[in-house]
């Protein structure tokens, strides 16, 4: 058996991580998500049924424990291409705990247990401590940006803004991942020639030069604060974003990194123009 059999629990960062398979289990797994994206009941982004089903069929459904108190919960299956990859579909954890690093850390020896090389996941990359913790704290990269992907979401975290969604592939082999996984975050090149791409001015994105060899995209600070306080500033941002960020990618560029908890780092592809 690995490691990180089903019936066996692991220690990380002083939680307890392991797998979730009874039904109570998983009733305290959507129980969390509802309270974490606000959702009424029946409307958790992942129901007791389908994780009940996705445990079955030998995939990921773990919970971290404080205390014996479940503190985060994390659900995913196995992608294309088969036998190499993961895809995390929901990852939602309790602030203040550490749970959520826990859980990515707990599905990466899980991964790697089962001959899997790569993880991808979505995530708004408009939020900021989200892009920091899945590129800086992890050593994910975004491969690929998803307009409006999951459709109108009115839950408290996406407010009903469009769902655009960058996809994050972790290479659980590469350099950068594996120092992540040892808590040794490799710092980020910025040439000194970098220019900055989207920049946040006055609270408004404002789109500078795109035709430089390495670009700075800035995010806002606080887009779910702005989406209650001003819909019309958090719309700007993130049709900027989609255009910048998106259209990048879109045209071969690479993000390599999160620079100052605050931008990304994108290489754009030699042959742009």
């Amino acid at each position: 058996m690995s490691a990180l059999d089903v019936r066996t629990p692991a220690t990380q960062h002083g939680l307890v991580v392991q797998e979730l398979h009874e039904l109570h289990e998983l009733a305290g797994a959507n129980a969390l998500f509802e309270t974490i994206w606000g959702s009424s009941p029946g409307s958790s982004p992942m129901g007791v049924e389908q994780m009940r089903a996705l445990s079955h069929a030998g995939n990921y459904v773990a919970g971290a424990f404080e205390d014996g108190r479940l503190v985060g919960a994390s659900v995913a299956f196995f992608a294309a291409p088969a036998g190499e990859a993961l895809h995390s579909h929901v990852t939602g954890a309790l602030p203040g705990r550490r749970a959520g690093l826990a859980l990515k850390l707990h599905q990466r020896r899980w991964a790697l247990d089962r001959g899997l090389r790569r993880i991808t996941w979505t995530y708004d990359p408009l939020v900021r401590r989200n892009a920091h913790f899945n590129l800086t704290k992890l050593g994910g990269r975004p491969v690929e940006y998803l307009t409006s992907f999951y459709g109108a979401m009115d839950d408290v975290i996406n407010g009903g803004d469009d769902t655009d969604r960058a996809l994050i592939a972790w290479e659980l082999n590469d350099s950068v991942a594996i120092a992540a996984a040892e808590s040794r975050l490799l710092p980020v090149e910025v040439p000194d020639d970098a220019t900055t791409a989207l920049s946040v001015r006055d609270g408004l994105p404002a789109v500078g030069r795109l035709d430089a060899a390495t670009l700075l995209v800035e995010v806002p600070p606080d887009i779910e604060g702005l989406r209650r306080t001003d819909p019309g500033a958090a719309k700007a941002w993130r049709l900027a974003m989609r255009d910048v960020l998106g259209g990048l990618l879109a045209d071969g560029a690479r993000v390599t990194g999160f620079h100052d908890r605050s931008s990304y780092v994108v290489a754009r592809a030699t042959d742009a123009t």
